[in-house]
Protein backbone atom coordinates (compact mmCIF):
# COMPACT_ATOMS: atom_id res chain seq x y z
CA UNK A 1 0.00 0.00 0.00
CA UNK A 2 1.18 3.42 -0.67
CA UNK A 3 1.31 6.42 2.19
CA UNK A 4 -1.66 7.61 1.21
CA UNK A 5 -3.52 4.25 1.49
CA UNK A 6 -1.82 3.71 5.21
CA UNK A 7 -2.94 7.23 6.59
CA UNK A 8 -6.39 6.35 5.49
CA UNK A 9 -6.02 3.43 8.04
CA UNK A 10 -4.23 5.90 10.56
CA UNK A 11 -7.10 7.98 10.25
CA UNK A 12 -9.50 5.14 11.39
CA UNK A 13 -6.89 4.69 14.61
CA UNK A 14 -6.67 7.98 15.32
CA UNK A 15 -10.45 8.50 15.07
CA UNK A 16 -11.65 6.51 17.81
CA UNK A 17 -12.68 7.77 21.23
CA UNK A 18 -9.58 7.17 23.63
CA UNK A 19 -6.84 8.68 20.80
CA UNK A 20 -9.11 11.60 19.83
CA UNK A 21 -9.70 12.77 23.68
CA UNK A 22 -5.94 12.12 24.36
CA UNK A 23 -5.40 14.31 21.31
CA UNK A 24 -7.54 17.01 22.80
CA UNK A 25 -6.24 16.53 26.52
CA UNK A 26 -2.64 16.99 25.25
CA UNK A 27 -3.23 20.17 23.08
CA UNK A 28 -5.04 22.00 26.27
CA UNK A 29 -2.00 20.61 28.01
CA UNK A 30 0.77 21.55 25.45
CA UNK A 31 -0.76 25.21 25.03
CA UNK A 32 -0.58 25.76 29.39
CA UNK A 33 2.96 24.18 29.18
CA UNK A 34 4.38 25.88 26.12
CA UNK A 35 2.60 29.27 27.81
CA UNK A 36 4.11 28.96 31.27
CA UNK A 37 7.60 30.28 31.69
CA UNK A 38 10.00 27.24 33.30
CA UNK A 39 7.91 24.03 32.08
CA UNK A 40 8.48 23.46 28.10
CA UNK A 41 8.30 20.96 26.00
CA UNK A 42 11.18 18.57 27.73
CA UNK A 43 10.11 19.07 31.12
CA UNK A 44 5.99 18.45 30.36
CA UNK A 45 6.20 15.76 28.71
CA UNK A 46 8.65 13.94 30.81
CA UNK A 47 6.19 15.14 34.12
CA UNK A 48 3.39 13.77 32.38
CA UNK A 49 4.99 10.49 30.89
CA UNK A 50 3.79 8.46 33.93
CA UNK A 51 -0.22 9.60 32.99
CA UNK A 52 0.59 6.90 29.75
CA UNK A 53 1.70 3.94 32.01
CA UNK A 54 -2.04 2.37 31.51
CA UNK A 55 -2.65 3.62 28.20
CA UNK A 56 -2.46 1.78 25.23
CA UNK A 57 0.97 2.60 23.35
CA UNK A 58 -0.78 4.54 20.59
CA UNK A 59 -2.80 6.47 22.69
CA UNK A 60 0.26 7.37 24.82
CA UNK A 61 2.11 8.66 22.01
CA UNK A 62 -1.00 10.21 20.34
CA UNK A 63 -1.34 12.09 23.88
CA UNK A 64 2.76 13.05 24.71
CA UNK A 65 3.08 13.92 20.71
CA UNK A 66 -0.24 16.50 21.50
CA UNK A 67 1.53 17.84 24.06
CA UNK A 68 4.89 18.61 22.16
CA UNK A 69 3.00 20.52 18.95
CA UNK A 70 0.76 22.18 21.46
CA UNK A 71 3.90 23.51 23.35
CA UNK A 72 4.82 25.03 20.32
CA UNK A 73 2.12 27.10 20.42
CA UNK A 74 1.98 28.06 23.62
CA UNK A 75 4.86 29.29 24.33
CA UNK A 76 4.89 31.93 21.75
CA UNK A 77 1.91 33.70 24.57
CA UNK A 78 4.22 34.63 27.15
CA UNK A 79 6.47 35.92 24.91
CA UNK A 80 3.83 37.95 23.00
CA UNK A 81 2.12 39.11 25.86
CA UNK A 82 4.79 39.40 29.03
CA UNK A 83 7.95 39.61 26.81
CA UNK A 84 8.80 36.38 28.99
CA UNK A 85 9.23 33.04 26.28
CA UNK A 86 7.72 29.84 27.40
CA UNK A 87 10.77 27.93 25.34
CA UNK A 88 13.92 28.55 23.67
CA UNK A 89 12.07 28.90 20.45
CA UNK A 90 9.77 31.67 21.24
CA UNK A 91 12.91 34.40 21.84
CA UNK A 92 12.77 34.69 18.55
CA UNK A 93 8.85 35.09 18.83
CA UNK A 94 9.31 37.62 21.65
CA UNK A 95 11.35 40.50 19.38
CA UNK A 96 8.64 41.55 17.62
CA UNK A 97 5.82 40.09 19.48
CA UNK A 98 5.95 42.07 22.49
CA UNK A 99 6.49 45.26 20.47
CA UNK A 100 3.30 44.36 19.06
CA UNK A 101 1.48 44.06 21.89
CA UNK A 102 2.84 47.16 23.48
CA UNK A 103 1.73 49.16 20.79
CA UNK A 104 -1.92 47.77 20.74
CA UNK A 105 -1.41 45.11 18.42
CA UNK A 106 -1.27 42.26 20.48
CA UNK A 107 -4.29 40.52 19.00
CA UNK A 108 -2.93 40.69 15.75
CA UNK A 109 0.20 39.42 16.84
CA UNK A 110 -1.87 36.42 18.39
CA UNK A 111 -3.62 35.64 15.21
CA UNK A 112 -0.54 35.73 13.03
CA UNK A 113 1.19 33.73 15.96
CA UNK A 114 -1.54 30.70 15.95
CA UNK A 115 -1.87 31.30 12.33
CA UNK A 116 1.85 30.56 11.45
CA UNK A 117 2.12 27.96 13.94
CA UNK A 118 -0.67 26.25 12.69
CA UNK A 119 0.37 26.38 8.53
CA UNK A 120 4.09 25.63 9.63
CA UNK A 121 3.02 21.97 11.54
CA UNK A 122 0.55 21.28 8.60
CA UNK A 123 3.33 21.63 6.56
CA UNK A 124 5.61 19.65 8.55
CA UNK A 125 2.91 16.88 8.92
CA UNK A 126 2.80 16.92 5.15
CA UNK A 127 6.10 16.51 4.17
CA UNK A 128 6.53 14.00 7.25
CA UNK A 129 3.72 11.86 5.34
CA UNK A 130 5.06 11.66 2.21
CA UNK A 131 8.59 12.15 2.28
CA UNK A 132 9.37 11.27 6.08
CA UNK A 133 11.88 7.78 6.36
CA UNK A 134 13.71 9.66 3.13
CA UNK A 135 14.14 12.57 4.65
CA UNK A 136 15.22 11.38 7.78
CA UNK A 137 17.77 9.25 5.89
CA UNK A 138 18.82 12.74 3.87
CA UNK A 139 19.12 14.16 7.75
CA UNK A 140 21.24 10.99 8.99
CA UNK A 141 24.20 12.52 6.17
CA UNK A 142 24.39 15.35 9.22
CA UNK A 143 27.27 13.80 11.50
CA UNK A 144 29.42 16.16 13.69
CA UNK A 145 31.12 17.80 11.30
CA UNK A 146 27.87 18.88 8.98
CA UNK A 147 25.87 19.71 12.39
CA UNK A 148 29.15 21.86 13.22
CA UNK A 149 29.27 23.91 10.60
CA UNK A 150 25.55 24.21 10.54
CA UNK A 151 25.82 25.77 14.44
CA UNK A 152 28.70 28.02 13.01
CA UNK A 153 26.63 29.23 10.75
CA UNK A 154 23.76 29.66 12.91
CA UNK A 155 26.84 31.66 15.40
CA UNK A 156 27.95 33.77 12.34
CA UNK A 157 24.49 34.64 11.88
CA UNK A 158 24.30 37.06 14.97
CA UNK A 159 25.82 39.29 13.79
CA UNK A 160 23.39 39.98 10.89
CA UNK A 161 20.61 40.07 14.14
CA UNK A 162 22.58 43.25 15.57
CA UNK A 163 21.87 46.41 13.41
CA UNK A 164 23.89 49.23 13.92
CA UNK A 165 25.46 47.96 16.85
CA UNK A 166 27.61 45.02 15.85
CA UNK A 167 30.42 45.61 18.12
CA UNK A 168 28.23 45.58 21.42
CA UNK A 169 25.92 42.45 19.55
CA UNK A 170 29.57 40.42 19.67
CA UNK A 171 29.99 41.18 22.92
CA UNK A 172 26.83 39.98 24.12
CA UNK A 173 27.33 36.98 22.00
CA UNK A 174 30.35 36.44 23.85
CA UNK A 175 28.81 36.54 27.28
CA UNK A 176 26.50 34.02 26.01
CA UNK A 177 29.19 31.56 25.30
CA UNK A 178 31.00 32.22 28.04
CA UNK A 179 28.05 31.25 30.61
CA UNK A 180 27.55 28.00 28.49
CA UNK A 181 30.80 26.65 29.24
CA UNK A 182 30.40 26.73 33.42
CA UNK A 183 29.72 23.35 35.05
CA UNK A 184 31.17 19.84 34.24
CA UNK A 185 33.01 19.33 30.69
CA UNK A 186 31.29 15.33 30.15
CA UNK A 187 33.30 15.45 26.99
CA UNK A 188 36.64 15.05 28.90
CA UNK A 189 36.25 13.47 32.43
CA UNK A 190 33.61 15.21 34.36
CA UNK A 191 36.11 18.05 34.66
CA UNK A 192 34.75 21.37 36.46
CA UNK A 193 34.50 24.73 34.35
CA UNK A 194 34.43 28.33 36.03
CA UNK A 195 32.17 27.29 38.99
CA UNK A 196 34.82 29.09 41.47
CA UNK A 197 34.07 26.68 44.12
CA UNK A 198 30.18 27.03 43.98
CA UNK A 199 28.63 23.20 43.81
CA UNK A 200 25.25 25.02 42.88
CA UNK A 201 26.82 25.66 39.21
CA UNK A 202 28.47 21.75 38.89
CA UNK A 203 25.60 21.06 36.78
CA UNK A 204 25.19 24.37 34.59
CA UNK A 205 23.70 27.53 34.53
CA UNK A 206 19.92 26.27 33.69
CA UNK A 207 18.72 28.00 30.57
CA UNK A 208 15.26 28.95 31.83
CA UNK A 209 16.58 31.08 34.71
CA UNK A 210 18.27 33.19 32.80
CA UNK A 211 15.74 33.63 29.80
CA UNK A 212 13.13 34.44 32.70
CA UNK A 213 15.61 37.17 34.85
CA UNK A 214 16.85 38.90 30.95
CA UNK A 215 13.18 38.98 29.61
CA UNK A 216 10.94 39.06 32.18
CA UNK A 217 12.70 40.69 35.59
CA UNK A 218 14.29 43.65 32.67
CA UNK A 219 10.52 44.08 31.69
CA UNK A 220 9.21 44.00 35.42
CA UNK A 221 11.86 46.94 35.76
CA UNK A 222 10.97 48.85 32.81
CA UNK A 223 7.50 48.56 33.95
CA UNK A 224 8.29 49.96 37.18
CA UNK A 225 9.79 52.94 35.35
CA UNK A 226 7.66 56.30 35.42
CA UNK A 227 5.15 56.32 32.31
CA UNK A 228 1.63 57.46 31.44
CA UNK A 229 0.36 54.33 30.93
CA UNK A 230 -1.36 52.28 33.44
CA UNK A 231 -1.00 49.05 31.84
CA UNK A 232 1.49 47.31 29.55
CA UNK A 233 0.06 48.61 26.57
CA UNK A 234 -0.04 52.05 25.18
CA UNK A 235 -2.46 53.73 23.37
CA UNK A 236 -5.43 53.72 22.56
CA UNK A 237 -8.08 50.26 23.75
CA UNK A 238 -7.98 47.11 22.27
CA UNK A 239 -10.87 45.52 20.40
CA UNK A 240 -11.06 41.97 19.30
CA UNK A 241 -12.41 42.80 15.86
CA UNK A 242 -9.25 45.15 14.74
CA UNK A 243 -7.40 41.92 15.78
CA UNK A 244 -8.65 39.84 13.16
CA UNK A 245 -5.96 39.87 10.68
CA UNK A 246 -6.89 41.25 6.97
CA UNK A 247 -6.52 41.54 3.81
CA UNK A 248 -3.26 42.84 3.91
CA UNK A 249 -2.03 41.37 6.87
CA UNK A 250 -2.58 37.75 5.24
CA UNK A 251 -0.61 39.15 2.07
CA UNK A 252 2.41 40.08 4.54
CA UNK A 253 2.14 36.81 6.40
CA UNK A 254 2.44 34.53 3.55
CA UNK A 255 6.43 34.89 2.68
CA UNK A 256 7.87 34.48 6.33
CA UNK A 257 5.93 31.54 6.80
CA UNK A 258 6.72 29.53 3.18
CA UNK A 259 10.67 30.69 4.65
CA UNK A 260 10.32 29.13 8.02
CA UNK A 261 8.03 26.10 7.16
CA UNK A 262 10.48 24.84 4.34
CA UNK A 263 13.82 26.39 5.86
CA UNK A 264 12.25 24.99 10.03
CA UNK A 265 11.18 21.56 8.42
CA UNK A 266 14.81 20.53 6.89
CA UNK A 267 16.20 21.70 10.09
CA UNK A 268 13.46 19.43 12.17
CA UNK A 269 14.85 16.36 10.14
CA UNK A 270 18.53 16.90 11.51
CA UNK A 271 19.22 14.99 14.51
CA UNK A 272 19.99 17.19 17.10
CA UNK A 273 19.75 20.66 15.27
CA UNK A 274 16.29 21.39 16.93
CA UNK A 275 13.48 24.12 16.94
CA UNK A 276 16.04 26.88 18.38
CA UNK A 277 18.04 26.58 15.51
CA UNK A 278 15.38 26.56 13.00
CA UNK A 279 13.50 29.54 14.51
CA UNK A 280 16.88 31.31 14.49
CA UNK A 281 18.05 30.59 11.24
CA UNK A 282 14.04 31.32 9.68
CA UNK A 283 14.36 34.72 11.68
CA UNK A 284 17.75 36.17 10.28
CA UNK A 285 17.18 34.67 6.54
CA UNK A 286 13.92 36.29 6.19
CA UNK A 287 15.45 39.31 7.81
CA UNK A 288 18.15 39.46 5.27
CA UNK A 289 15.98 38.80 2.28
CA UNK A 290 12.69 40.77 2.90
CA UNK A 291 11.97 44.28 1.69
CA UNK A 292 10.62 44.76 5.37
CA UNK A 293 13.47 43.67 6.97
CA UNK A 294 14.90 46.47 8.61
CA UNK A 295 11.28 46.58 10.21
CA UNK A 296 11.68 43.38 12.19
CA UNK A 297 12.86 43.24 15.79
CA UNK A 298 10.71 46.44 15.76
CA UNK A 299 6.80 44.91 16.01
CA UNK A 300 6.84 43.61 12.79
CA UNK A 301 4.14 40.73 11.98
CA UNK A 302 6.71 39.27 9.80
CA UNK A 303 8.63 38.59 13.30
CA UNK A 304 6.34 36.58 14.82
CA UNK A 305 5.59 34.22 11.58
CA UNK A 306 8.32 33.25 10.62
CA UNK A 307 9.71 32.17 13.95
CA UNK A 308 6.23 30.63 14.55
CA UNK A 309 6.55 28.29 11.45
CA UNK A 310 9.72 27.50 11.73
CA UNK A 311 9.82 25.99 15.21
CA UNK A 312 6.53 23.98 14.49
CA UNK A 313 7.56 22.48 11.15
CA UNK A 314 10.79 21.86 12.89
CA UNK A 315 8.82 20.28 15.74
CA UNK A 316 7.02 17.61 13.34
CA UNK A 317 10.56 17.17 11.87
CA UNK A 318 11.78 16.08 14.30
CA UNK A 319 9.61 13.25 14.02
CA UNK A 320 11.17 11.66 11.23
CA UNK A 321 14.50 10.85 12.69
CA UNK A 322 12.85 9.44 15.54
CA UNK A 323 10.67 7.23 13.55
CA UNK A 324 12.56 6.02 10.44
CA UNK A 325 16.29 5.67 12.20
CA UNK A 326 15.96 5.55 16.12
CA UNK A 327 17.49 9.06 16.41
CA UNK A 328 15.87 11.46 18.24
CA UNK A 329 16.13 15.51 16.46
CA UNK A 330 14.96 17.25 19.70
CA UNK A 331 15.07 17.46 23.07
CA UNK A 332 11.75 16.44 23.37
CA UNK A 333 12.19 13.58 21.19
CA UNK A 334 14.47 12.16 23.54
CA UNK A 335 11.62 11.52 26.22
CA UNK A 336 9.59 10.29 23.39
CA UNK A 337 12.14 7.75 22.51
CA UNK A 338 12.55 6.47 25.86
CA UNK A 339 8.70 6.55 26.10
CA UNK A 340 8.37 4.47 22.99
CA UNK A 341 11.17 1.99 24.18
CA UNK A 342 9.22 1.91 27.74
CA UNK A 343 6.33 0.63 25.99
CA UNK A 344 8.28 -2.42 23.78
CA UNK A 345 8.51 -0.45 20.65
CA UNK A 346 11.80 -0.04 19.02
CA UNK A 347 12.29 3.39 16.53
CA UNK A 348 13.91 2.92 13.46
CA UNK A 349 13.45 1.73 9.36
CA UNK A 350 11.47 -1.68 10.92
CA UNK A 351 8.93 0.27 12.88
CA UNK A 352 7.04 1.15 9.34
CA UNK A 353 6.72 -2.57 8.37
CA UNK A 354 5.95 -4.02 11.48
CA UNK A 355 4.01 -1.35 13.38
CA UNK A 356 2.06 0.58 11.04
CA UNK A 357 -0.97 0.71 12.51
CA UNK A 358 1.26 2.75 14.81
CA UNK A 359 3.26 4.81 12.90
CA UNK A 360 0.17 6.02 10.62
CA UNK A 361 -2.35 6.46 13.40
CA UNK A 362 0.05 9.01 15.31
CA UNK A 363 0.72 10.62 12.13
CA UNK A 364 -2.67 10.49 11.26
CA UNK A 365 -3.33 11.91 14.89
CA UNK A 366 -0.81 14.98 14.16
CA UNK A 367 -3.32 16.17 11.39
CA UNK A 368 -6.21 16.44 14.11
CA UNK A 369 -4.33 17.73 16.69
CA UNK A 370 -2.83 20.64 14.76
CA UNK A 371 -6.49 21.78 14.04
CA UNK A 372 -7.50 21.17 17.53
CA UNK A 373 -4.69 23.35 18.59
CA UNK A 374 -5.18 25.58 16.52
CA UNK A 375 -8.67 26.10 16.90
CA UNK A 376 -8.35 26.11 21.13
CA UNK A 377 -5.23 28.35 20.69
CA UNK A 378 -7.59 30.56 18.68
CA UNK A 379 -10.49 30.65 20.72
CA UNK A 380 -8.47 31.98 23.86
CA UNK A 381 -6.84 34.57 22.03
CA UNK A 382 -10.05 37.45 23.72
CA UNK A 383 -9.00 36.10 27.61
CA UNK A 384 -5.04 36.68 26.28
CA UNK A 385 -5.66 39.87 25.26
CA UNK A 386 -7.35 41.01 28.63
CA UNK A 387 -4.48 39.91 30.08
CA UNK A 388 -2.50 43.11 28.82
CA UNK A 389 -5.63 45.73 30.03
CA UNK A 390 -4.48 44.32 33.92
CA UNK A 391 -2.95 47.66 35.51
CA UNK A 392 0.86 47.73 36.30
CA UNK A 393 0.42 47.79 40.36
CA UNK A 394 -1.59 44.04 39.66
CA UNK A 395 0.82 42.78 36.58
CA UNK A 396 4.05 43.99 38.10
CA UNK A 397 3.93 41.16 40.98
CA UNK A 398 2.21 38.85 39.17
CA UNK A 399 5.13 38.70 36.75
CA UNK A 400 7.40 38.34 39.22
CA UNK A 401 5.76 35.78 40.99
CA UNK A 402 5.84 33.33 37.83
CA UNK A 403 9.29 34.35 37.13
CA UNK A 404 10.10 32.85 40.56
CA UNK A 405 7.90 29.86 40.37
CA UNK A 406 9.16 29.31 36.64
CA UNK A 407 13.00 29.78 37.95
CA UNK A 408 12.18 27.44 40.96
CA UNK A 409 10.43 24.55 39.28
CA UNK A 410 13.37 23.68 36.81
CA UNK A 411 15.34 22.14 39.50
CA UNK A 412 13.76 23.33 42.82
CA UNK A 413 16.79 25.23 43.51
CA UNK A 414 17.04 28.43 45.12
CA UNK A 415 19.81 29.44 43.46
CA UNK A 416 18.81 29.19 40.22
CA UNK A 417 15.92 31.68 41.88
CA UNK A 418 18.93 34.32 42.84
CA UNK A 419 20.40 33.59 39.61
CA UNK A 420 17.44 34.46 37.61
CA UNK A 421 17.58 37.96 39.43
CA UNK A 422 20.79 38.38 38.98
CA UNK A 423 20.53 37.91 35.27
CA UNK A 424 17.26 40.20 34.97
CA UNK A 425 19.26 43.49 36.67
CA UNK A 426 22.55 42.58 34.43
CA UNK A 427 20.71 42.90 31.34
CA UNK A 428 18.39 45.77 32.35
CA UNK A 429 21.76 47.42 32.75
CA UNK A 430 22.93 46.06 29.34
CA UNK A 431 20.09 47.34 27.85
CA UNK A 432 20.14 51.00 28.78
CA UNK A 433 23.72 50.66 27.22
CA UNK A 434 22.08 49.66 24.43
CA UNK A 435 23.83 46.22 24.49
CA UNK A 436 21.05 43.48 22.93
CA UNK A 437 19.87 40.91 24.98
CA UNK A 438 18.94 38.16 22.37
CA UNK A 439 22.52 36.88 20.94
CA UNK A 440 23.21 36.73 24.77
CA UNK A 441 20.62 34.18 24.47
CA UNK A 442 21.11 32.75 21.30
CA UNK A 443 24.50 32.45 21.65
CA UNK A 444 23.94 30.59 25.28
CA UNK A 445 21.83 27.87 23.88
CA UNK A 446 23.98 27.13 20.31
CA UNK A 447 27.40 27.49 22.02
CA UNK A 448 27.09 23.63 23.75
CA UNK A 449 25.80 22.46 20.97
CA UNK A 450 28.74 23.96 18.77
CA UNK A 451 31.54 22.32 21.28
CA UNK A 452 30.00 19.17 21.34
CA UNK A 453 29.86 18.57 17.55
CA UNK A 454 33.43 20.32 16.76
CA UNK A 455 34.85 17.98 19.68
CA UNK A 456 33.25 15.00 17.91
CA UNK A 457 34.40 15.61 14.97
CA UNK A 458 38.13 16.11 15.85
CA UNK A 459 37.82 13.03 17.65
CA UNK A 460 36.83 11.10 14.53
CA UNK A 461 39.09 13.14 12.44
CA UNK A 462 42.23 12.24 15.40
CA UNK A 463 42.82 16.02 15.10
CA UNK A 464 42.49 17.37 11.84
CA UNK A 465 40.67 20.40 10.67
CA UNK A 466 40.71 18.55 6.88
CA UNK A 467 37.52 16.94 7.99
CA UNK A 468 35.03 19.92 7.75
CA UNK A 469 36.14 20.41 3.56
CA UNK A 470 36.55 16.54 2.96
CA UNK A 471 33.34 16.24 3.31
CA UNK A 472 30.89 17.85 1.09
CA UNK A 473 27.79 19.44 3.09
CA UNK A 474 30.13 20.56 5.78
CA UNK A 475 32.85 21.93 2.87
CA UNK A 476 29.38 23.75 1.46
CA UNK A 477 28.38 25.36 4.83
CA UNK A 478 32.08 26.50 5.25
CA UNK A 479 32.18 28.34 2.08
CA UNK A 480 28.52 29.71 3.22
CA UNK A 481 30.00 31.08 6.35
CA UNK A 482 33.04 32.52 4.10
CA UNK A 483 31.04 34.46 2.53
CA UNK A 484 28.78 35.74 4.91
CA UNK A 485 31.93 37.04 7.04
CA UNK A 486 33.82 38.61 3.44
CA UNK A 487 30.91 39.61 1.58
CA UNK A 488 29.69 42.69 3.91
CA UNK A 489 33.44 43.95 3.80
CA UNK A 490 33.65 44.08 0.36
CA UNK A 491 30.28 45.65 -0.01
CA UNK A 492 31.54 48.04 2.15
CA UNK A 493 35.13 48.45 0.40
CA UNK A 494 32.52 48.99 -2.88
CA UNK A 495 30.70 51.51 -1.80
CA UNK A 496 33.40 53.47 -0.17
CA UNK A 497 35.38 53.64 -3.76
CA UNK A 498 32.22 54.74 -5.60
CA UNK A 499 31.59 57.80 -2.87
CA UNK A 500 34.93 58.70 -3.23
CA UNK A 501 35.12 58.30 -7.09
CA UNK A 502 31.76 60.41 -7.18
CA UNK A 503 33.65 63.42 -4.49
CA UNK A 504 36.38 63.52 -7.21
CA UNK A 505 34.53 63.61 -10.11
CA UNK A 506 32.49 66.79 -8.56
Amino acid sequence: MNNFQLLIQGFGTAFSFANIIAVFLGGILGLFVGAMPGLGGVSGVALLLPLTFKMNPTTAIIFLAAIYYGNMYGGAYSAILLNIPGDSPAVMTALDGFPMSTQGRAGKALFAANTSSFLGGSFGILTLTIFGPLLAIFGLKFGPAEVTMLILLALTSIGWLLGEHIGKGLIAASIGMLLSIIGIDNMSGGMPRYIFGMPSLLGGISFVPIVIGMFGITQVMELMEPSESESIVTGRRLTLRESILNKKDLKRMAAPIIKGAVLGNVIGFLPGAGGTTASFLAYVFHKKTSKFGEEMGKGAIDGVCVSEAANNSAAVGAFAPLLSLGIPGSSTAVVLYGGLMMWGLTPGPLLFTEQPQFVWGLIASMYIGNVACFLLGTGIIPFLMSILKIPKKIMIPVIITVCMVGSYAINNSMFDVWFMFGSGVAAYLLKKNDYPIPPILLAFVLAPMFEQSIRRAFTISQGSPLIFIQKPISAFLLAIIVALLVLPALINRIKTSRKSIGTEEK
